[in-house]
């Protein structure tokens, strides 16, 4: 294995000259100042960090001729002593004003690489590239496919699997604040390369192309709808048809530096993409004031996940101890809080071998009948240790019955209807979710529905998403989020309503 412990680059000086100096100075520290709170130390930009042995044996090292290196970064490793070829790969990315070494002493990746047995890599930027060591999320020729920054980390992915033997179908990307908004733009640029992400305290894919509309991406509610934030990632890659990321989401809920709208319009951008709508699957309670919100694929497994941290501000969310839960170090951006980390390995699979879903397994056997114009029948296969099912109509929770059949009513003639069931355990946890069966109604023409904004979106025939309403399915805008706002919509399909304000 070919590496050295070279220096970064050395920090590119900026001189002011009259009006114009002054100008392009102020715009530098713009760009410095991005996903950064006002009291950042540029200390830790300015460290070198040197080849580190771990307990277990790996080495933390830098990896020197990975490629042509577009976009001026540095190429870190971290990989345990005897890892066997085939292992995963994980991306990690620091945050403003930090580096690889940060990342790798604090985040605690390496504790987790090494009880799953997976290789890290830890891409540095520098003063060079930014004044405060950022990474350009913002910038269209540093964050696009085959450009830029962008490109060195695919090619840090290239490297790395030659270094390690590790496995292409399973790399992943990680990172916190401006890593985060990189790792964003990353899934979308290369979503053939990348299994799954977890973005950290950052914006959504492709927020920004410019300098200048950056501070609104991480301050302000950019009042897309679902699609639209879906076809920022459509975009990036137009040949790709699918499969998609695994997407995970982190967000304190008193971040200011990067407000928690950003972590709503991940989890619309990513749900979008996947086409799962924005109705969970499943919530849970975990550690330091934690809520994960579960968003799963039609085979009942987590695709999106959005974990809330109550009081937590800017920084990436660490567990130090020696529990299997903990990981990580607290230090300037990283909080004492739960071990992201970990709960991002297992939501990857990374401890098992694929995506896993907390609780107990999906039910089989799901019948739907149509028993008249206004009702259906549903059936299932118990669930061993199940205490009730969660019965699911268009993505939406409609009903907890706790045996293994029950009928819906009062439903439109003439109508699709899709209906999953998932099994709920003694502690409240929502499981797996089934198969969706569609079954249709007899007669009748497309229902409409008229009702204020607030209902139409408690009934889960719209969305919302900072303070705004769209039509599902549709995308169509309706509005302010009350109950003084009125509109009809018309279904005419499974999860898909237009709106029909007079012709109903």
């Amino acid at each position: 294995m070919a590496v050295s412990p070279t220096a970064p680059p050395p920090a590119r000086r900026v001189h002011q000259a009259g009006h114009t100096g002054r100008a392009a100075l102020a715009a530098l520290l713009t760009a410095a100042a991005l996903l950064l709170p006002t009291t950042a130390s540029t200390a830790a930009a300015t460290r070198s960090p040197s080849p580190s042995p771990s307990t277990t044996g790996g080495t933390f090292q830098q990896v020197t001729g990975f490629g042509s290196n577009p976009g001026n970064l540095a190429m870190y490793t971290y990989a345990p002593a005897g890892l066997p070829s085939g292992a995963p790969l994980v991306i990690a990315l620091h945050g403003c004003t930090q580096t690889a070494d940060d990342y790798y002493r604090h985040s605690g990746w390496p504790e987790l690489a090494d009880r799953y047995g997976f290789a890290v890599v830890f891409p540095q930027t520098g003063a060079a590239n930014n004044p405060l060591s950022c990474f350009r999320w913002f910038d269209a020729a540093q964050n696009a496919r085959g450009v830029g920054e962008a490109a060195s980390v695919l090619q840090m992915v290239t490297r790395a699997g030659d270094l390690f033997g590790t496995d292409r179908s399973r790399v992943f990307v990680t990172g916190l604040s401006a890593g985060g908004g990189m790792a964003a733009d990353l899934l979308a640029d290369y979503p053939d390369v990348f299994a799954g992400g977890a973005v950290d305290a950052g914006p959504p894919a492709h927020c920004a192309a410019t300098l200048s509309a950056a501070s609104s991406c991480q301050n302000n509610d950019q009042r897309l709808t679902p699609a639209q934030w879906a076809e920022k990632v459509r975009r990036a890659d137009p040949r790709h048809p699918g499969p998609w990321p695994r997407v995970a989401i982190w967000q304190g809920t008193a971040d200011t530096t990067v407000r928690p709208v950003n972590a709503t319009e991940l989890r619309d951008q990513w749900t979008e993409v996947w086409g799962i709508g924005q109705s969970p699957s499943g919530t849970r309670s975990l550690p330091g004031g934690t809520t994960e919100t579960r968003y799963d694929d039609a085979g009942g497994r987590p695709a999106v996940a959005l974990y809330s941290i109550a009081g937590m501000g800017h920084g990436l969310a660490v567990a130090p101890g020696s529990g299997t839960d903990k990981c990580g170090a607290t230090g300037a951006y990283f909080l004492d809080a739960i071990c992201s980390g970990y709960h991002t390995a297992l939501f990857w699979g990374l401890d098992s071998g694929g995506p896993t879903v907390p609780g107990l397994p999906a039910p089989s056997g799901l019948t739907a009948t149509a028993t008249g114009g206004d009702t259906v029948a549903l059936g299932w296969q118990p669930v061993t240790g199940a205490v009730s099912y969660r019965v699911f109509r268009d993505g939406a929770p409609v009903a907890d019955p706790t045996g293994t059949a029950w009928t819906d009513s009062g439903l439109s003639a003439g109508t699709a209807y899709g209906y999953a069931v998932a099994p709920v355990d003694a502690d409240g946890t929502t499981g797996a979710r089934s198969t969706t069966v569609t079954v249709t109604t007899p007669g009748g023409p497309a229902p409409c529905y008229t009702a204020d904004n607030y209902h139409q979106v408690a009934a889960g025939r719209a969305t919302q998403s900072g303070g705004l309403v769209h039509a599902l399915g549709s995308g169509q805008a309706m509005g302010l989020w009350n109950t003084f706002t009125v509109h009809t919509l018309r279904r005419t399909g499974p999860g898909y309503y237009v709106l029909a304000d007079g012709s109903c």
